[in-house]
């Protein structure tokens, strides 16, 4: 390895022949070598020291490896750490425990040190790819969240910290997020086909469109987050078309493509009163239907 920073590399196993064989192999590569004999002190570990990749026994006694990697990737600092799983067990089911609790690969014990070496080498290009996109999409100011099939929250931008941190309550909301969008990938499997952009709603004033960017890892799905502040729209709507603020509310919603039903629903309104509303819109707007009363509303809260 050719940088001037040498790598480190965590081997976690509870076999002192494990651990010798591995960490010599290591040496010779001119990587530097942490050792840990148990889940726990591979915790304590990470907790001081962020190493570039863990090669992580899949059976200790006590905590495990799954459990070990599981909790590793709930720290925001080493969800970018590759883990490699070592492993006397071939049978699927381990296999699938390994890359669900966060494994990016496994190897079966025997370890044979030319494929070791392989595979570090290429986990460690990806990791560093991934940690230069994350750092790139920062400076460029862009919304972005990733988050796993069930909703955890993978890695966001700060831009979406200080979007969230409006709702007050910064933290329930990215758990909040996270949950919808679980939702939204569980019903996309289950439909056998991706739904578009949906919005969701953070605080009475605060609502957020989001637009899937597809899958950028294993279990890592990309999301576009745009903000939108309903408070000021409604506002920048009664100014421009001198609207009384329910008129205002009915509009946003036909500009997002509700149905009256639903407009009723949302507002705890009477189909028969949105409808009311709808007929003193129009005149305001200078428009015959509800596609071009959502054009022109369109045209204003896009300029907000």
């Amino acid at each position: 390895m050719t940088d001037e920073r040498r790598e480190t590399v965590l081997v976690v196993d509870d076999s002192p022949e494990t651990l010798g064989f591995v960490t010599e192999a290591l040496k010779k590569t001119g990587v530097a070598v942490l050792v840990a004999t148990s889940g726990e002190a591979a915790l304590s570990i990470c907790s001081k020291v962020t190493p570039d990749t863990i090669l992580m026994d899949a059976v200790m006694p006590g905590l495990d490896g799954f459990d070990t990697c599981r909790q590793i990737k709930e720290s925001q600092a080493l969800q970018h750490v590759p883990v490699i799983f070592m492993t006397g067990l071939s049978e699927t089911e381990h296999i699938v425990r390994a890359l669900e609790s966060g494994g990016v690969d496994f190897l079966t014990k025997p370890i044979n040190v030319d494929e070791l070496k392989a595979r570090i080498k290429v986990h460690l290009k990806n990791a560093r790819s991934v940690q230069s996109a994350h750092v790139a999409l920062d400076a460029a100011g862009r919304h972005l969240v990733a988050v796993a099939t069930g909703g955890t929250i993978l890695w966001s931008t700060p831009q979406i910290q200080n979007l969230l941190a409006k709702t007050g309550a910064a933290e329930t909301s990215l758990i909040q997020l996270g949950r919808a969008l679980g939702e939204w990938l569980d019903a996309s499997q289950l439909n056998d086909a991706r739904r578009g952009s949906f919005m969701l709603g953070l605080s009475e004033n605060l609502a957020v469109q989001l637009h899937p960017l597809g899958r950028v890892g294993p279990d890592e799905n990309l999301f576009r987050v745009t903000a939108e502040d309903e408070a000021g729209q409604m506002t920048a709507l009664q100014d421009r078309f001198e609207l009384t603020q329910r008129e205002s509310e009915v509009l946003i919603w036909i500009a997002k493509g509700k149905a009256n039903k639903d407009i009723g629903e949302i507002l705890g309104l009477s189909p028969r009163t949105v409808n009311k509303h709808l007929e003193q819109i129009f005149i305001k707007l200078g428009v015959e239907n509800r596609a071009s009363a959502a054009v022109r509303a369109a045209e204003v809260i896009y300029a907000y």
